[in-house]
């Protein structure tokens, strides 16, 4: 029995495997297909601006200009644009609002990349400080939602069943259902509007995919607030981001830990999952036990037996005892 148990669960996860595969090709065939002609345009336009730079500017070489371009394409890959580089009054990437930021992004595995360490002291302090943090934050994600599920998910659950006889499986998906769309409401559509109206050259569309990529800390970098210029309250605004961010990575937990503990979801996982095989040193621990407990109790129902049958034989004696009538 366990061994077809077993054989389908492989047979399940091969077809997993299998499906996996497929959507991350098929993914990938549609992300060419959309985006390639558009980067295309990018390129012919790039070129275009570059040879109209280089005809107005006869004073200006080819070298020199591919040259002054590189560096200000790796100094924007390190976060600092050319743009603002002249203006002390702009804001700078590692004031302590902007590194409180960054450092967020490191321990949630965010990571937009719009910031990256200059230095190399940065860079190695940058190495043990996630060592440590990531599973720190793990650990105090785990304890929050862990928490947080005995409010808004075990204990409404348990009650809504035991006040009006819902089956307890049924009660756990519409909550699952409902704890969704207020986590959608909540964290993606109200934030996305706010960060529609407070970034300039987003629109909701952008906004709601920034507010899903950091959520899901996919984290592109594509998209990142409060790196407009001359931002104002930059320094609350970006504190007020790295809040939303954690606030928002907790409720994205909960609302998966709540639908990975309905009824269905772990029927599912059933069929992927092996079966857990209980090692052979507890069984043996478990047979010494159940050997020494039949020691133990043996005697004592022997010696009961024994009681019995004495109680059994007196009484036997008494009766050839009394006179018959």
């Amino acid at each position: 029995m366990a061994r077809c148990v077993s054989t389908g669960s492989w047979r399940c996860f091969a077809l997993l495997l299998v499906g996996y595969m497929l959507y991350l090709l098929v993914g990938a065939a549609l992300f060419s297909a959309v985006e390639q002609p558009y980067e295309e345009l990018l390129r012919q336009e790039l070129r275009g601006l570059r040879l109209e730079l280089l005809r107005d500017s006869a004073c200006v070489s080819e070298e020199r200009l591919d040259a002054f371009l590189s560096r200000v394409l790796e100094a924007s890959d390190q976060g600092v644009s050319v743009l603002d580089a002249e203006s002390a009054r702009d804001p700078w990437n590692w004031d302590f609002t902007s590194a409180l930021f960054f450092a967020s992004t490191v321990l949630t595995t965010t990571g937009y990349g719009h910031t990256v360490p200059l230095s190399d002291g940065g860079k190695a302090f940058s190495i043990i400080y996630s060592l440590i943090g990531i599973p720190f934050t793990l650990l105090f994600l785990t304890a929050v939602v862990q928490r947080i599920m005995v409010f808004t998910t075990r204990r409404p659950v348990a009650y809504v069943h035991r006040r009006w006889g819902i089956p307890r499986s049924k009660v756990a998906a519409i909550h699952a259902v409902l704890l969704a769309l207020l986590a959608i409401s909540f964290f993606f559509l109200i934030p996305a509007i706010i960060f529609s109206v407070l970034e300039e050259d987003w629109n909701f569309l952008e906004s709601f995919y920034f507010c899903f990529i950091s959520l899901s800390t996919i984290g592109l970098g594509d998209y990142v607030p409060g790196e407009g210029y001359h931002q104002k309250y930059r320094e609350l605004y970006k504190l007020s981001i790295t809040v939303y961010l954690i606030v928002g990575l907790i409720a994205m937990l909960v609302v998966l830990e709540t639908f990975c503990e309905l009824k269905q979801m772990k029927q599912l996982r059933k069929m992927f999952y092996l079966e857990k095989e209980m090692p052979e040193d507890q069984l043996v621990i478990i047979n010494q036990d159940q050997l020494s407990f039949y020691s133990v109790t043996d005697p004592i129902a022997v010696v009961q037996e024994d009681k019995v049958d004495m109680f059994a034989g007196a009484l036997g004696h008494l009766g050839n005892g009394l006179p018959t009538h």
